[in-house]
């Protein structure tokens, strides 16, 4: 009769073990959509406009925060390991800027490398990028703010 009790305390030992091991295994998730270099190598700088750009990549879910005269696509991907907290461990945003005319100016694609943006890629008619100074303050300032900045001091 005490063979069949420590066969499963053994039995039961190993799927604890099993459990614990698998609850180790990263989860990853991806929120967002970016378009691949591919994708992004179909559109013509100076000759493409927005509709031959919605056709090619879709359209974005953000664009130009005053005007729009840029598209942006942003993806994130998210890993889980355990109970730890989920860790942003890659972005990447893809921005389409857009002339006067409505045809394509630029098309960049940033990443975030140990906090900061960094250009990855990118394809430029003019030697001045307009909206880089727009998109460092919005990748910069995630998460660089405190309660009493919004509120006040005195609140």
């Amino acid at each position: 009769m005490a063979r069949p009790r420590a066969g499963s305390a053994r039995l039961a030992l190993v799927a604890v073990l099993c459990t614990a091991l698998v609850s180790c295994s990263p989860i990853s998730r991806t929120h967002g959509y970016a378009p691949s270099e591919e994708d992004l190598s179909q559109i013509v700088v100076g000759v493409d406009t927005r509709d031959s750009v919605a056709e090619v990549v879709g359209t974005p879910s953000t664009g130009g925060v005053i005007r729009d005269e840029a598209w942006y696509y942003v993806e994130n991907t998210w890993e889980t390991v355990g109970f730890r907290a989920p860790e942003n461990v890659d972005r990447q945003v893809v921005a389409i800027s857009f002339a006067q005319d409505g045809t394509v100016e630029n098309v960049e694609r940033f990443g975030l490398e140990q906090g900061r943006v960094i250009a990855l890629n990118r394809r430029v008619t003019e030697a001045n990028v307009k909206g880089i100074s727009f998109l460092r303050q919005l990748m910069g300032n995630i998460g660089n703010f405190r309660a009493a900045d919004v509120i006040g001091p005195d609140s």
